[in-house]
């Protein structure tokens, strides 16, 4: 049983090539992450968020010396193993045990982010962030709030 998610059953959990960035981060790294899904909500995430990117990553500012120097290994699974988990959007699990086809280091995180156009933001405090992706049309995801910056910290 996962600790994070104790009613969940034991598995092996995968990610699709497209959501994989929202996994570039150090394991308990807290962030809000948010993206477009289609023309239509193009137009309002670039409004509100400010930025011509094709997503937007952010997270506080103490976790940037850990984003810089981890290392992150990308393992790849033959997909026949996995079943979409239906859940969450570009999600994968296997209740049976399987071996990764192929590891492979990532190398620069802060590269990758530019060279996926996404904006990788740097903020004293995520919760701000938190309600302005929740209150769009886009998708999104918020993960190890637990481990983020109180939310009435550095709030005015």
């Amino acid at each position: 049983m996962p600790r994070t998610n104790p009613n969940q059953r034991a598995a092996v959990w995968a990610i699709d090539a497209e959501h994989a960035p929202l996994y570039w981060f150090p394991r308990d790294c807290p962030r809000v992450t948010a993206w477009p899904r289609d023309v239509d909500e193009r137009v309002e995430f670039r409004q509100r968020l400010a930025t011509s990117a094709l997503r937007v990553h952010v997270i506080e500012s103490a976790w940037l010396d850990r984003v810089r120097t981890m290392r992150l290994y990308r393992y790849d699974f033959d997909a026949s193993d996995f079943a979409p988990w239906p859940d969450a959007s570009g999600q994968w699990t296997s209740h049976e045990v399987v071996e990764p086809v192929a590891v492979t280091a990532m190398g620069n995180l802060i590269e990758a982010h530019c060279e996926a156009r996404i904006e990788l933001r740097l903020v004293p405090n995520l919760w701000p962030l938190v309600d302005l992706v929740k209150s769009g049309p886009w998708d999104f995801s918020c993960v190890r709030l637990v481990n983020a910056v109180p939310p009435d910290i550095n709030r005015q």
